[in-house]
């Protein structure tokens, strides 16, 4: 599945999401909204540092506050962890997931989920993303230093 309308007129028992979630903003709060829009329970999987650093990525915040954040949102349900790439096929059927949802810019990455359940990509928040935020601080930081 592509495309959010068709998903609109079928109501899920379990809905999963992965993600980083480090500096919370907008996006990921729109995005946890439309997820639990569509179904009865929302699941995220937060990466791990330890797995973010394995993809060369790092967080500002660590992960058991991002976790907590996620946690202290209305939307979501259950927080579980992300280790590996691996895991989501296992995830999908230990949890009895419904529907596999994240942000279009992984569009087609996650096509092999579609025989355990449905698979949607739905769009980005326009002009909002945590390596613009990050940026952003970095300039601000720069332009502080004497």
């Amino acid at each position: 599945m592509g495309g959010s309308e068709w998903c609109q007129l079928v109501r899920y028992n379990v809905v999963l999401t992965y993600g980083t979630f480090d500096l919370f903003h907008v996006g990921h709060l729109r995005l946890l909204r439309r997820l639990s829009d569509l179904g009865d329970k929302l699941i995220v999987a937060c990466s791990t540092d330890e797995f973010n650093l394995g993809k060369g990525k790092v967080t500002a915040i660590p992960f058991e506050h991002r976790v907590e954040v996620l946690e202290g949102c209305r939307y979501v349900d259950q927080v579980i962890p992300e280790r590996t790439w691996e895991q989501k096929r296992d995830d999908v059927q230990a949890y009895g997931v419904d529907l596999f949802a994240i942000g279009d810019d992984w569009a087609g990455k996650f096509d092999f989920l579609g025989d355990l359940c449905d698979v949607l990509y739905l769009p980005r928040t326009e002009n909002v993303s945590t390596t613009e935020l990050k940026d952003l601080i970095q300039r601000m930081r720069a332009s502080e230093s004497p």
